[in-house]
């Protein structure tokens, strides 16, 4: 299984609207760079991402799961860009906010450190436990 972290501007898609999709789930769609869309040609199903609001709260707020693999993306006729369908699969008992990120050394490589605009990237293991901790899940998924 591998691990990544979707990004969200929660005015234009929130952890909230993601949940009223239930085991649906919804496409990830909208992503117009190509390093995005090739980390989600490498998905499989059932890995595992955080939900990330961006802008204004800077936070992981839940965990997803992909339920479909790349595919073309619905919302353009241009056939450069694929997505992948996610489901909510838990909220996180605590947000973790990016400052908390940046200031936790075990994080300092990762992605959303060092690239925190690119929208869909991947995660480590060793950081996937690290903020499912920090967010207070006492079973890491």
């Amino acid at each position: 299984m591998a691990y990544w972290l979707f990004k969200s501007e929660p005015s234009t898609w929130s952890w909230e609207m993601q949940k009223k999709k239930g085991d649906a789930g919804e496409q990830w769609d909208g992503v117009r760079n190509y390093q995005a869309r090739n980390n989600m040609r490498e998905m499989k199903i059932g890995d595992r991402g955080f939900f990330y609001h961006s802008v204004k709260e800077t936070s992981v707020v839940g965990i997803v799961e992909v339920c479909a693999l790349a595919h073309p993306d619905t919302t353009t006729d241009d056939p450069r860009w694929e997505c992948v369908d996610i489901r909510a699969v838990e909220e996180m008992p605590r947000p973790v906010t990016l400052a908390e990120i940046k200031a936790n050394p075990m994080l300092s490589e990762m992605v959303l450190v060092n690239n925190s605009r690119l929208s869909v990237q991947p995660v480590r293991p060793d950081e996937w436990a690290e903020i499912c901790r920090m967010g207070g899940l006492k079973k890491i998924p």
